[in-house]
């Protein structure tokens, strides 16, 4: 049976954290003084038309639907919900497929994450970042980290079946404590999933300004190991087993959405500069709001640009991707030349040996830390 994703763009946010560089805006940013009701109103008409595309060019069940942004979740569930319907209507959904919404825990509460769940939600994924104040400060984030713990309750009594929590370290000002006492929070709630990244400072943000300025200044990189490390020792001795380097979860609550993408599979992304994949060939929408609207409506092509995929770059992609995923990469898929090349991380404890013996290239979490250091060796 063929499988086809869906990456569903919402591009809204009620403020721009000061680190992102996302392809978001603010109701102000795309229209002065105008509304969310007013800018989203016709979006979703859009993305529909965008799906009326897809059914001409894409077969397949649907094993996953991820929403992402921007904030999906200022959007209310009836609107997202006409999306869901009409996937399910045109490709039919995989039994128990998953359907996940990013949400702002000060977006929604206990009767909004109820209508969503009536729309088809089955899990939601938090932005937490950090449970610190001075943290979601130079952030740049608005919510209270009071509500954390509320939202994820009212979740589990609305009846998500997968429930995560993302979490950001490396924050200037943010020690190890802080960091500590961020994941120890987020893992005593009754969660199944944690995504921890590191901050990474984007060129154009408010963030990279003040860092520029001197305003503030970046933890040094072995503050940023220790982070990693802790993140993965409290998440593993807690039973949330890591399964891709910025990923841990419970048994069976690993987000399938994204280990669709970590083993290159078929996806096609809705919206303003959404990407899509689909048997080799790569392509991404216009990336505005506004253009993309026009392009919809007009009944234009709303792809921006495609490219088609060689057998050389598949095959990088492919061990890029995998060496992230805990069941890494089967050294039978190497070369003599690469698996000398690689073979001294294990005599240096980035590989794990037990693993390499049983034919298989698995990182250790000292080998996370430098997994594009060893990658290059496989792909140059």
């Amino acid at each position: 049976m063929s499988l086809l994703s869906f990456y569903v763009h919402i591009p809204y946010c009620a403020k721009r954290c000061g680190y992102c560089d996302f392809n978001t805006y603010t109701p102000n940013e795309l229209r002065e003084g105008a509304t969310l009701e007013v800018i989203s109103g016709d979006y979703i008409d859009a993305v529909l038309r965008e799906i009326e595309v897809a059914q001409t060019q894409a077969r397949g069940s649907v094993p996953t639907i991820f929403f992402g942004g921007g904030t999906p979740s200022l959007l209310p569930a009836k609107d997202l919900g006409r999306v869901i319907s009409a996937i399910k209507d045109k490709w039919g959904l995989v039994q128990g497929c998953e359907i996940t919404l990013e949400a702002n825990p000060d977006s929604v509460d206990a009767a909004k994450l109820a209508a969503y769940r009536e729309a088809g939600f089955n899990r939601i994924s938090f932005g937490m970042q950090s449970s610190k104040p001075h943290v979601l400060k130079v952030l740049d984030r608005t919510h209270n980290p009071e509500n954390i713990s509320r939202v994820v309750l009212e979740a589990k009594a609305a009846g998500f079946s997968s429930i995560s929590l993302d979490l950001i370290y490396g924050t200037p000002g943010e020690s190890l404590a802080d960091w500590e006492s961020s994941v120890t929070t987020a893992l005593a709630l009754p969660i199944d999933h944690v995504s921890a990244y590191a901050l990474i400072v984007e060129s154009g943000t408010k963030l990279a300004a003040q860092i520029k300025r001197g305003e503030l200044s970046m933890p040094d990189d072995d503050l940023m190991a220790d982070m990693y490390l802790l993140v993965d020792r409290l998440c593993e001795t807690a039973g949330f087993a890591w399964y891709e380097l910025s990923n841990w979860s419970k048994p069976n609550h690993e987000s399938r959405h994204n280990v669709a993408y970590w083993h290159n599979a078929n996806w096609w992304g809705l919206g303003p500069g959404a990407h899509s994949h689909l048997d080799g060939v790569r392509w991404w929408n216009v990336k505005h709001p506004n253009a993309y609207k026009e392009k919809s409506f007009a009944g234009e092509s709303v792809v921006q640009e495609r490219e088609v995929l060689t057998r050389g770059q598949l095959h990088d992609e492919a061990m890029m991707l995998a060496i992230r995923l805990r069941s890494g990469i089967q050294l039978s898929e190497l070369t003599e030349d690469q698996r000398h090349s690689v073979a001294q991380y294990g005599q240096s404890g980035h590989l794990d040996q037990h693993a390499w013996q049983a034919g298989q290239l698995q990182l250790t979490p000292h080998g996370r830390l430098i997994a594009d250091r060893i990658v290059r060796q496989l792909v140059l």
